[in-house]
């Protein structure tokens, strides 16, 4: 694990900064977690798809390494994709969180360099994304987060915690499209612990901010993922959880 005291931290400026995000994603999510898609384009080694180009691209990044492999993690912010759609729309029914009336803000894309996780780098990230939604006045947070491998029945577990103990109030609560449940095990047999071991830790890391999950999951094949969708109501945040992405210092 690698603690950079030098980590710079800002929005993408240009191509070739959007260029660096895709290629860590690819890193991560083709050649780490085994996923695919229409626009990966493997000859360059860059994951990237239609909303690149209409997002915002936050840049953590380690001056220490050679320019073009700096980005050390990286967060993609979408208000509101082409003709007002966003990602998460290809899995889940947003209606909950349009009829809200609420300034949305979609997070997706997110990932750090294996050799940045469990220190501080994911709070650096947090603590620019805590400016950014200062900024633009953003009242709730939601976006797909994913469990590796497309087998429900292995994450009865955690996915079955989740729906018990963590699901989205009504107003917010949106819906997987190709609806796969979440509550495969009766309570009696959900086993927290098992359930965290089993939980990625962004995800837990929503959860330690009050984040929420819609109802069902989705199976994304290309992706080779279970993906839920988090909500996280920022006006609910106690002074605790602000803390907790408010201030770059604090470690995972």
């Amino acid at each position: 694990m690698i603690q950079s005291p030098t980590y710079a931290l800002r929005l993408a400026r240009d191509d070739s900064d959007v260029l660096a995000a895709q290629r860590l994603r690819y890193r991560v999510f083709v050649q780490e977690l085994g996923g695919d898609g229409p626009l990966v384009d493997h000859d360059r080694r860059l994951e990237r798809d239609a909303f690149d180009a209409v997002a915002d691209h936050l840049l953590l990044i380690d001056p220490l390494r050679p320019k073009g492999d700096d980005v050390v993690g990286v967060y993609r912010l979408l208000g509101a994709g082409p003709g007002g759609r966003f990602y998460s729309d290809a899995e889940y029914d947003l209606t909950p969180l349009r009829q809200s009336g609420r300034r949305l803000l979609e997070l997706g894309r997110s990932c750090l360099d294996p050799a940045y996780r469990g220190g501080t780098a994911l709070y650096q990230l947090w603590h620019g994304l805590a400016d950014y939604i200062a900024t633009r006045q953003i009242e709730v947070l939601f976006g797909v987060a994913s469990f590796h491998g497309t087998d429900l029945q292995a994450l009865a577990q955690p996915l079955s915690y989740l729906h018990r103990h963590h699901l989205a109030p009504l107003d917010l609560r949106v819906r997987a499209r190709a609806f796969a449940p979440m509550d495969l095990l009766p309570p009696g047999r959900i086993d927290r612990r098992l359930a965290m071991l089993q939980t990625p830790a962004l995800i837990k890391a929503y959860l330690r901010l009050g984040g929420k999950v819609g109802d069902g999951a989705f199976v994304d094949q290309a992706f080779n993922t279970v993906d839920v969708c988090l909500v996280l109501d920022l006006a609910l945040l106690n002074d605790r959880q602000k803390q907790l992405y408010t201030k770059p210092g604090r470690g995972g």
